[in-house]
C-alpha cells in the first residue's frame, strides 16, 4: 500500500494492484471564496496543488467520501474523465450523475472492487444543529488479502460512529481529516487536536494519519500547531503528518 497526500483531503492510494483517487479537489490557489460563517476571509484553496494535475487524472476509480466543495469539486468534474468509475456514499449518485458521469457504484454497507473489499462507514460533520445541516458523511474500509487494512475516516469529529469503525475492522493505518474545521460558532466540525487525542488513547494498534489541514481557511488547526500539540503530549511518534504531495 502506497498514499500520496494531494493537498487537504485528496490523496492518490494504490492499493493490491488498483489505484483510487479519493475526494478530488484540483481548484487552483485561491479561485474560490472563504467559507461562509468563516473567521477569516482568505480565498481558498490556500495553497497550490503539489504537481501536475494530469498525474492524477487516471485512477482504476474515484472515491468521493461527499459532497462538499472541498471534497468533489467543479475543477474535478470537468477535468475527469466521464467514463470514470466513481465510488460513493448512498445518495449521491443523481447529483454526481448530474455532471456528466455514466459509471457510479453507490456504497450502502459494502463492495468488492477488483477484489479489494471496501465497506462504508459513518461519522458525523459537527454538533448539534450545524451537525444536521452539514448532512450524510461516510469513511471507508479497505481490505485486500496480503495488503493492511486502511480506514480513511473522512470528515467527522471523533463520536461513536469512529469508534465502532476502529472496534470492528482495527484497521492498520487511519487516515483522519484534521484542522479543525469550524465556523464563526458552534464547534469543530472535524477533529481537531483533542479528538487526534482521543483516537490515539482509544486504537493505540492503528497508525494514525492526520491532513485536511492548511488549505481551506476554516481550517484553524494547522499541521505546525497539531505537531506542538502532540509533542507537549509525547505523542508525536504516534501520528504522521505529512505535506503536501508527500508519500507514505
Amino acid at each position: 500500500m502506497n498514499i500520496q497526500l494531494i493537498r487537504h483531503a485528496t490523496l492518490w492510494l494504490e492499493y493490491a494492484g488498483a489505484t483510487f483517487l479519493i475526494d478530488p479537489m484540483f481548484s487552483d490557489q485561491g479561485v474560490n471564496p472563504p467559507i461562509a460563517n468563516s473567521s477569516n476571509e482568505r480565498r481558498n484553496p490556500l495553497v497550490p496543488l503539489p504537481g501536475a494535475l494530469d498525474a492524477w487524472l487516471a485512477p482504476k476509480a474515484v472515491l468521493v467520501t461527499h459532497l462538499h466543495r472541498d471534497h468533489w469539486d467543479e475543477t474535478a468534474t470537468r477535468m475527469l474523465p466521464k467514463s470514470s468509475a466513481i465510488l460513493c456514499q448512498h445518495g449521491d449518485r443523481d447529483a454526481i450523475s448530474s455532471s456528466g458521469f455514466t459509471d457510479i457504484t453507490e456504497i450502502q454497507t459494502s463492495v468488492n472492487f477488483q477484489g479489494i473489499t471496501i465497506h462504508r462507514t459513518g461519522g458525523q460533520h459537527g454538533t448539534g444543529e450545524i451537525g444536521q445541516k452539514m448532512g450524510q458523511v461516510s469513511g471507508f474500509v479497505f481490505q485486500a488479502q496480503g495488503e493492511p487494512t486502511l480506514y480513511i475516516a473522512g470528515d467527522t469529529i471523533w463520536c461513536e460512529d469512529v469508534r465502532t469503525a476502529l472496534v470492528t475492522y482495527k484497521p492498520n493505518m487511519t487516515i483522519i481529516n484534521a484542522g479543525g474545521a469550524r465556523f464563526v460558532n458552534g464547534d469543530a466540525i472535524t477533529m481537531d487536536e483533542d479528538d487526534v487525542f482521543e483516537l490515539i488513547a482509544y486504537a493505540p494498534y492503528t497508525r494514525v494519519v492526520a491532513v485536511h489541514m492548511d488549505t481551506i481557511n476554516h481550517c484553524l488547526i494547522t499541521r505546525e500547531m497539531l505537531r506542538s500539540k502532540l509533542s507537549s503530549k509525547n505523542l508525536l511518534n504516534k501520528v504522521v503528518i505529512p505535506n503536501d504531495g508527500e508519500w507514505i
